[in-house]
């Protein structure tokens, strides 16, 4: 009997096709193996591409939330600071104002002519009353008196200007400037209502005096 011949009845015997089975199952659990191994890398590599941008995400959105963190607390203190400057620097009265450019001008000396008070249309959560006055005195005086206007308590603002004339070293001078009260505090006042748009500060000093006359209340 020749070798193939037995190669042959060895390899068709019960033996034989078990060892061939066995042969082709393992080297199909070898190929399977490789192959989940390659999925493995891959799918792993995938879900670490996946985290990194997430984490990218994340961080970009604690950068844009940052100004946003303690918000609340900022709102409320703002809200503080607003109602602390409205109790000191805002009038609780028109005549709380009459009773404040009185005592300014009792330390300057000067003296007030011809005062008028109007009050601002639609100036929101204060209403605006401004105020057009003359004064006459020496010059360091008016510098005292503006100076008061500037340092006092009460919130006042300069609008405008204008030197009426000087004789015997009085200096005569117009003055527009305003505060403000609160909008109920306006209207018990009983002021008037300014024309709109508001005067800018462009008085000639010739034509001073001529502007004086209107509504309001002389001290």
């Amino acid at each position: 009997m020749s070798r193939f011949t037995q190669f042959r009845e060895r390899l068709l015997s019960p033996v034989g096709l078990h060892a061939v089975a066995f042969g082709v199952l393992a080297v199909a659990t070898i190929l399977l193996g490789i192959r989940v191994g390659l999925d493995w890398r891959a799918t792993s590599a995938s879900s670490q591409d996946a985290m990194a941008g997430h984490q990218a995400e994340l961080r970009l959105l604690l950068m844009q939330t940052a100004p946003l963190r303690g918000l609340d607390k900022k709102v409320e203190l703002s809200r503080q600071q607003i109602d602390e400057f409205y109790s000191k620097r805002i009038p609780p009265s028109y005549s709380a104002i009459l009773e404040r450019l009185g005592d300014i001008s009792s330390k300057s000396p000067v003296r007030l002519t011809r005062g008028a008070y109007t009050q601002a249309p639609g100036s929101g959560d204060l209403t605006e009353i401004r105020m057009d006055y003359g004064l006459s005195g020496d010059y360091p005086a008016i510098m005292r008196f503006l100076n008061g206007l500037e340092r006092s308590q009460t919130f006042f603002i300069i609008r405008a200007m204008a030197l009426t004339g000087q004789q015997s070293g009085t200096v005569n001078l117009r003055l527009e400037f305003s505060t403000w009260l609160r909008p109920e505090d306006a209207a018990a006042s009983g002021l008037p209502m300014a024309e709109a748009p508001a005067k800018e500060s462009s008085t000639a000093p010739g034509n001073a005096d001529s502007d004086a006359a209107g509504n309001g209340k002389g001290r």
